[in-house]
């Protein structure tokens, strides 16, 4: 009953998607997707509700940095014709970047919430959260360390896992050691 009456909550936001979700599969109820610019009103939803902010973290999809398969030959057909051609290139490069936020809420019924947000890879930023969940604070500081994901109006960036003076984010796909 929680998870479906936060569902319609979630509607007053203009979620770009609200799915559940198998929990024994999975391990959460509901999986939403926000615009940047819905990662605050989330929250705050989810605070009004009594959830628990679990943590902050951040997904890479960059392909390109995933191995390939080696390219088949074209084997000339029988009659001497030409080989058919080669395969259509696989689709671009997912130049995205995406925020997951995982909140609880363990009251009467265990319900808990998985919410999404993808932001380009040229520029990884959205609004910080801290302000809803304190604890927010240093969630989004490791997640700024090792995906270089921006968290605006977020009081100290500065790193918390790494060296002060990294100027590398070790968890993106392209970096290189």
């Amino acid at each position: 009953m929680l998870c479906s009456t936060l569902k319609v909550n979630f509607q007053a936001i203009s979620p770009l998607a609200v799915n559940d979700a198998d929990y024994r599969a999975k391990g959460y109820h509901l999986d939403v997707s926000v615009a940047p610019e819905s990662v605050v009103a989330a929250a705050a939803l989810l605070n009004r509700a009594g959830y628990t902010l679990e943590a902050v973290t951040g997904v890479d999809w960059l392909s390109s940095a995933a191995p390939k398969p080696p390219a088949k030959k074209a084997a000339p057909s029988a009659e001497g014709e030409a080989p058919p051609p080669p395969p259509e290139p696989a689709a671009p490069v997912e130049e995205q970047m995406e925020v997951v936020y995982d909140y609880t809420s363990t009251g009467l019924e265990l319900c808990r919430v998985v919410v999404r947000c993808r932001i380009p890879r040229a520029t990884p930023e959205l609004p910080t959260i801290s302000g809803v969940f304190a604890g927010a604070d240093w969630h989004e500081r490791e997640t700024h360390d090792f995906f270089g994901i921006r968290f605006q109006g977020h009081r100290d960036l500065s790193p918390l896992l790494l060296p002060e003076d990294a100027d590398f984010h070790p968890l993106l796909k392209d970096f290189k050691a």
